[in-house]
């Protein structure tokens, strides 16, 4: 698979904020000339247009396409049962991603995340049945703890259904916390990682300042990308400070902060394919030039450094000098890391 994937949540204007359907063409065009052939959408991305859009540019390139589309979020307001992880809204969400994609198999399957109602047993058992029907290749799951992750995995490996293979998390350099639990989780239990918003909803491409900070509290309850960046948690001054210090790097490497953001996610060895989300062909080429960037070892420090995560337990316990000295008698030991310094 290609190491960017396409996001296809600005395909469609009819949530306010994305691309008609002619510029989602040239940007899905320039993604696929350039060798592209990882495309991700969602039943219910703008109210289910973005699917309905990219069936229509898959035409004669179907079988070059890997395609990964998402089912949980309620598609009708007020129908509990048209949402969820259960085997109902499941069955239904993949028929109704089929008809919109116009296509008879979907690639890569997520869970876009945890419903926190429905039986464990039940989601693996009819996430294989979809396998064994042939309508699923594969299956992944977004936006979930470590520690559901890793049950859904073993109930799987242990019955001998079909396992997950792709984690879709948040991961970009103003939102590390995933390095905590569910980047190693991923590493140890064979899921490829995908990170959303590897730009941290636009903060680090350097388009927002200080001024952005007043109208965040009163924007993040309104449907606008303001808004939803608002509503993410990171509009603040730490995400700006961090913004701040990718765009001193990018100035260093004559490149733009998008493409230092995005190549840094790429250093993550748990990392498959960031999922990038353009609304302009003008913002699809430029992430797609990251591919060519290469960040030099000072750079990597300095922007790891700006936004390393605070350490939380048992890490934060387990690796003091003392602890580990218990632990190993004294002995130097070369411990595991989650990130690539090289």
């Amino acid at each position: 698979m290609s190491p960017l994937a396409l996001g296809t949540m600005t395909f469609g204007s009819s949530w306010g904020w994305g691309a008609d359907e002619a510029e989602a063409r040239r940007i899905f065009d320039t993604y696929v000339d350039q060798g592209g052939n990882f495309i991700d959408t969602a039943v219910n991305y703008t109210g289910g247009e973005s699917e309905r859009i990219l069936g229509g540019f898959m035409k004669g390139k179907r079988d070059s396409i890997v395609l990964s589309t998402k089912f949980t979020m309620a598609r009708q307001a007020g129908d509990p049962n048209s949402g969820g992880n259960h085997r109902m809204n499941m069955v239904r969400s993949v028929e109704t991603s089929l008809r919109q994609l116009d296509t008879d198999r979907i690639e890569l399957l997520h869970l876009h995340a945890w419903d926190f109602t429905s039986s464990p047993h039940e989601v693996m058992r009819a996430l294989d049945d979809l396998v064994r029907g042939g309508k699923v290749l594969y299956v992944g799951i977004c936006n979930t703890s470590a520690w559901q992750v890793a049950q859904l995995q073993t109930i799987a490996e242990l019955r001998g259904w079909t396992p997950l293979t792709a984690l879709q998390i948040e991961y970009s350099l103003v939102e590390r916390t995933v390095e905590h639990e569910l980047m190693p989780m991923a590493r140890t239990l064979g899921l490829g990682v995908m990170p959303w918003s590897p730009l941290g909803g636009g903060i680090l491409t350097g388009k927002y300042s200080r001024s952005d900070l007043n109208e965040a509290s009163s924007a993040h309850v309104a449907p606008t990308r303001k808004g939803v960046i608002a509503s993410s948690g990171h509009m603040n001054e730490r995400s700006l400070d961090i913004a701040a210090t990718v765009g001193r790097v990018a100035d260093e490497l004559g490149a733009t902060p998008s493409q230092v953001a995005l190549a840094w996610t790429l250093l993550n060895p748990a990392v498959v394919a960031p999922v990038i989300g353009a609304r302009t062909l003008a913002q699809a080429e430029d992430n797609l030039g990251a591919l060519g960037l290469r960040l030099e070892d000072q750079h990597i420090a300095e922007l790891d450094a700006c936004s390393s995560p605070e350490p939380i337990f048992p890490a934060r316990f387990v690796e003091r000098p003392l602890v580990q000295q218990l632990i190993f008698g004294g002995a130097a030991v070369q411990l595991p890391t989650i990130r690539s310094q090289a």
